[in-house]
């Protein structure tokens, strides 16, 4: 063994530039996520989903603001504290309810559930891991527990759509255990024929509100539901 091999390795001086860029940005990062974790774990912090960046890869394309609250909205009308709502696939309009609820005293709100494949959710308490390939895989304290439900299945295809809808069928309260459920599904408009013949027992039909994307989307999308409400009629 030689002497050299004793010697302390030493970088060059854009190595150590670089090395101390990456650390400030991982404590910057460090701190973003501490602060992003407090806010969601308080009940009066206000939100935003643009903290969170989307990813294309996991088809993710976050709603307008008018778009979400307009969701959450009609989720929440009349809406008990007694009652649960689920967000399958729609963290953009979990984040619309959690705002709007701010405003809102405890016997006035209703539990939220978010179901959603980006782990980064899971720093709000009511995260639970959603992968539609198994579309069942869920705790099982949540079947049967939802009154109101929104979807938004991930990718335009017949194999996430099913799936998605029967992960639907799999919270929603069973019939008779409640007023009757609201359901909402926000799609692509190629998607209608299958989505009308999935949720037919639950009386869904394509109303005329059209949901819009922060940065657009080239499908058209529709939104379909078994109610009508001040926001949209059935076309």
């Amino acid at each position: 063994m030689s002497d050299s091999d004793d010697e302390p390795i030493t970088l060059s001086s854009h190595a150590l530039e670089a090395l101390r860029a990456f650390e400030a940005e991982r404590e910057e990062h460090q701190a973003k996520f501490q602060k992003l974790q407090a806010e969601a774990e308080s009940d009066n912090a206000l939100l935003s989903i643009d903290t969170f960046a989307e990813d294309w890869n996991e088809s993710q394309f976050w709603y307008s603001d008018e778009t979400a609250n307009t969701l959450a909205t009609e989720l929440l009308r009349d809406a008990t504290s007694d009652m649960t709502i689920g967000v399958v696939s729609a963290p953009s309009v979990f984040v619309a309810l959690k705002n709007i609820l701010r405003s809102k005293s405890d016997d006035e709100r209703p539990k939220l559930v978010l179901l959603e494949h980006d782990n980064r959710f899971g720093v709000f308490p009511e995260f639970s891991f959603y992968d539609f390939q198994q579309p069942v895989k869920l705790p099982g304290h949540l079947k049967g527990s939802i009154d109101r439900i929104i979807c938004d299945p991930p990718f335009l295809s017949e194999d996430c759509q099913t799936k998605a809808a029967l992960t639907v069928r799999w919270l929603l309260k069973p019939s008779g255990a409640g007023p009757p459920p609201r359901l909402i599904v926000c799609t692509g408009e190629r998607m209608e024929t299958l989505i009308l013949k999935l949720y037919r027992a639950l009386g869904i039909q394509t109303t005329a509100f059209e949901p819009k994307h922060t940065r657009g989307l080239s499908n058209e999308f529709y939104c379909y539901a078994n109610f009508e409400c001040p926001s949209w009629k059935w076309r």
